[in-house]
């Protein structure tokens, strides 16, 4: 298409960016998070939720990694309603861990003294940093190494007496 042809479409790069954002979590909800709600709520749904988040990357999804994390890096410090969707996008992804979590907590397989928005923190990060060297390296033993390092926070986050496998 060209570039008259998106302008009559879309009547603006912003309007172009907005559909852009709406049409990359649409693919977001299904490649990663529908699935993942299919599992039973707590540790399962967790590990569900970050093992959804790096298969999509394995498989390619995206060109790129993960959309949000290099849209976030793009606009981050350009105020306004792209920005705004985008950021919508990653709270949600975010508050779909630390539900997980506090839901794992309930069920006691992660121990509810701790920080549930901390552990989404964690989790999120492990996932972020294999996002950045898988796209830089296309090695997915970055991928098995943020799955070992979830796998090790969730150990040490469980109760004494509970495994989170």
């Amino acid at each position: 298409m060209s570039k008259s042809g998106l302008f009559a479409h879309f009547r603006s790069k912003e309007e172009l960016q907005l559909a852009t954002v709406e049409t990359a979590d649409a693919i977001f909800q299904t490649e990663v998070i529908d699935p993942a709600l299919d599992a039973p709520p707590g540790i399962t749904r967790l590990r569900a939720l970050c093992e959804a988040f790096l298969a999509h990357l394995e498989r390619g999804v995206f060109p790129g990694g993960c959309f949000f994390a290099s849209v976030a890096a793009e606009i981050d410090t350009h105020p306004g309603p792209v920005r705004d969707r985008a950021f919508t996008a990653v709270a949600a992804w975010f508050n779909q861990l630390e539900t997980a979590v506090t839901q794992a907590q309930a069920e006691r397989t992660l121990n509810p003294d701790e920080d549930p928005t901390q552990i989404a923190f964690e989790l999120d990060a492990y996932l972020l940093f294999a996002n950045a060297q898988y796209v830089a390296t296309g090695d997915p033993a970055e991928l098995d190494r943020s799955r070992r390092a979830i796998d090790r926070l969730l150990q040490s986050t469980a109760p004494a007496n509970t495994s989170t496998t």
